[in-house]
């Protein structure tokens, strides 16, 4: 299967993780807000520039607070990375590939799109916005629980799992590489004791904090959230992790295809180049040069990819 049903079903599922992905980053920009006294503004442009809208919101003139932020990122068309724009993105991605769907994957899709239709119709005021950000979620997860639960383990959930897994491993790395340096006060802080709070909202807004309090405790050490969200292949949104879940995905298709393309070597390089050593050399070489790096690579391969199989023809 190539051409225009692969991207679709890539960009359905990247889509669908973008939306989830950015509902997290609003309610870990609502958490940052609610622990610091005065002007949270700081707070919503370091979680914008996290999820790449900060320069579109910036072109509008308007005034950036936390009603404004929480607008833009949840509901503005403007913005084409808003949780409404990106499941929007995917039901009309998942309309193109329909036959390409179960029944229940298509059923989830288009109640998601429905709900959040619905939820985002009108801004969210403040004390609503847990309720909200919960039920996109849910409703995100359904999708990715019947993808699980009824696809056929072929080239089409091949397409699926590779456009998750991109899209998370993107997410994670912009998270980690904005908000390490945002919550310390000065580089030179590096590996230091700092308020638990603060490092508490970078796992929450990858859905970490449970699983690194059972890893490692209640000491929230920058060194281990540094590892568990880079290198922890236990963790299911770690860079490790997701690139190694494309890398099997990939080398699936290669196999069904009888083919070896440059998107697999890419991968396979990106793992054991940058993902298969230990923390230490991660920080000499530097947390922000290593992720921009990684990110880098990460953009590269998602290009391969559409270059591989011929995704625009």
């Amino acid at each position: 299967m190539l051409g225009k049903t692969a991207n679709g079903l890539f960009w359905m599922y990247r889509y669908l993780e973008r939306a989830e992905n950015t509902s997290r980053l609003v309610e870990t920009g609502q958490r940052i807000a609610l622990t610091r006294l005065g002007s949270s503004e700081a707070e919503w442009r370091s979680i914008m520039q996290t999820a790449g809208v900060l320069q579109g919101f910036e072109e509008t003139g308007e005034e950036l607070n936390g009603e404004a932020a929480i607008d833009w990122m949840l509901r503005s068309k403007a913005n084409p990375s808003s949780v409404l724009t990106s499941i929007e993105g995917a039901r009309q991605n998942a309309r193109l590939v329909r036959t390409a769907l179960t029944h229940e994957v298509w059923e989830a899709v288009n109640g998601t799109y429905m709900a959040a239709k619905k939820l985002l119709a009108r801004k969210v005021p403040e004390r609503d916005l847990p309720e909200v950000l919960g039920k996109i979620r849910q409703r995100t997860a359904l999708v990715r629980g019947s993808t699980h639960g009824t696809m056929l383990r072929n080239d089409i959930y091949n397409f699926a799992r590779i456009g998750t897994f991109l899209e998370r491993a993107d997410n994670t790395a912009r998270i980690l590489d904005v908000k390490y340096y945002v919550l310390l006060p000065s580089v030179m802080s590096v590996g230091s004791s700092i308020d638990n709070v603060q490092w508490e909202t970078i796992l929450r807004s990858v859905s970490a904090r449970g699983g690194f309090r059972m890893a490692y405790g209640n000491n929230y050490d920058p060194v281990d959230i540094a590892y568990f969200l880079i290198l922890d292949k236990r963790m299911p949104r770690s860079l490790a992790f997701c690139v190694g879940k494309i890398r099997d995905n990939l080398n699936y298709l290669a196999e069904s295809y009888g083919t070896n393309p440059p998107s697999c070597e890419k991968a396979s390089f990106i793992e054991q180049r940058y993902l298969s050593h230990n923390i230490d050399a991660v920080f000499d070489e530097g947390l922000h040069q290593y992720i921009e790096k990684v990110l880098n690579l990460i953009g590269d391969l998602g290009g391969q990819i559409e270059v591989d199989y011929r995704f625009y023809e």
